[in-house]
């Protein structure tokens, strides 16, 4: 009779005994294959959700720094630039100016590369005494934003006042009791007054603002202006020096002031929110990488105690097997059969017994992990991850390995056993 024949008999005689030690191999291989799939799944989960995270910080930081933006540019224009030459305590003690610039420069600013500024607006300031109502203003010129031109295109800060119109701020709103549509005249000119700016607290609240180029005709500027009032770019690294020099490099002979807390707080507010988003992205990041680290330390620890147990457990079932054999094997000894023979019958059944328990324990356990992970309630949908072949190929190794080792010392033991001794036994 041939070994495999011997084979196949030794486990349909001892079918008990051989589905235990399948068993050990299933619940073996089930165990690192259902291991495996959880942390392929739990790594794929990870960069989907980081993924997700990423976009979701990207579109919250965008959002905020968006409103953020929206919220800051009510500080106003946050940088000056105006003539070398102007006296800077006129601006502080007057609130006007009097040294001009061409209109031209505001044009010459636009047309360049700059990168450091935006929402140009140029402007005439002058401090006097409104004539027709004995009231002292800051009378503000101003026209439409002039765009960067190779910038994207930007809301302007200050909606135009057009030709014929004036604004009025709060207090001088407050004196003169006008009401937008209303007539008044300023510097012998009549205007309709547009709108009155609430409360802000600051000069603004004694400014009035016409069309730039009727304050140019009222004041005898024509072609002139006193300063250009600039929004300084977030991305201007250390803001003032690098603005300084860039302008100053287009504009020889000008000077650029920064109005220090509305800027101090416009960039802060924009860095915090960067700042928070990447920090909550961060926060992610790490708890994913907390939760992945467990997850290995818990498979470390389960998968070689569970391959322990079985291989222990195999080799029991295996010594059982050769005691209870004892007489079959001095038989098989006494005509003729080697003692390799007798060890190969023992090993050959290991053999089938560990690639059928691979094949079943793989099964078992990659889909058990992946409906594990997917949750009970997707599992139908997500449960089979389709075939590993790496996977596959390590369960069979591992199973291969536990049964034949297992077994190893028992189909030993049987092949040296004494035929002479067993039969007399027996």
């Amino acid at each position: 009779m041939s070994l495999w024949k011997l084979i196949v008999r030794e486990m349909v005689h001892r079918k008990l005994n051989f589905l235990f030690s399948l068993l050990s191999v299933v619940i073996a291989v089930a165990c690192l294959a259902g291991a495996w799939t959880l942390l392929q799944a739990d790594e794929r989960d990870t960069a989907r959700l980081l993924a997700a995270k990423q976009r979701e910080v990207e579109a919250a930081g965008a959002e905020l720094q968006e409103a953020m933006r929206k919220i800051t540019l009510g500080l106003g224009f946050n940088l000056l630039i105006v003539p070398q030459d102007q006296d800077l305590n006129e601006l502080h003690l007057e609130g006007g100016l009097s040294s001009a610039m061409p209109e031209e420069y505001v044009n010459r600013l636009a047309h360049s590369k700059i990168v450091t500024v935006n929402h140009l607006l140029p402007s005439v300031v002058r401090r006097l005494t409104w004539p027709e109502q004995n009231i002292p203003i800051i009378l503000q010129g101003t026209r439409g934003e002039v765009p960067i031109l190779h910038a994207d295109p930007k809301k302007p800060l200050l909606d135009a006042v057009p030709p014929g119109r004036i604004v009025l701020g709060y207090q001088i709103q407050q004196r003169l009791k006008l009401q937008p549509g209303e007539k008044v005249t300023l510097l012998g000119r009549e205007f309709t007054v547009l709108k009155a700016h609430d409360e802000r607290g600051t000069a603004d609240d004694s400014t009035v603002w016409i069309h730039l180029a009727e304050a140019q005709e009222l004041l005898g500027m024509k072609n002139l202006i006193h300063a250009i009032l600039a929004l300084e770019c977030h991305c201007a690294g250390e803001r003032l020096p690098a603005i300084r020099q860039e302008v100053m490099g287009i504009l020889p002979g000008t000077q650029v002031i920064e109005r220090g807390p509305p800027a101090l707080a416009r960039a802060e507010a924009r860095s915090r929110a960067q700042e928070n988003a990447v920090a909550a992205l961060q926060l992610e990041v790490a708890s994913r990488l907390q939760l992945r680290r467990q997850h290995e330390r818990f498979a470390a620890v389960l998968v070689p105690v569970v391959f322990t147990g079985c291989l222990l457990w195999i080799g029991f079932l295996a010594f059982g097997n050769v005691r209870d054999r004892r007489a079959e094997i001095g038989i098989l000894r006494a005509i003729g059969y080697r003692a390799g023979q007798i060890m190969t019958i023992f090993l050959g059944k290991a053999a089938i017994l560990g690639l059928l328990g691979a094949l079943l324990g793989y099964l078992l356990g990659a889909w058990g992990g992946a409906f594990w992970s997917a949750g009970a309630e997707d599992a139908p949908a997500a449960g089979w991850p389709g075939p590993d072949l790496g996977l596959m190929a390590v369960a069979a190794g591992a199973a291969l390995l536990l049964a034949v080792f297992g077994s190893w010392i028992p189909a030993l033991w049987a092949a040296r056993q004494d035929p002479a001794n067993v039969l007399q036994e027996t």
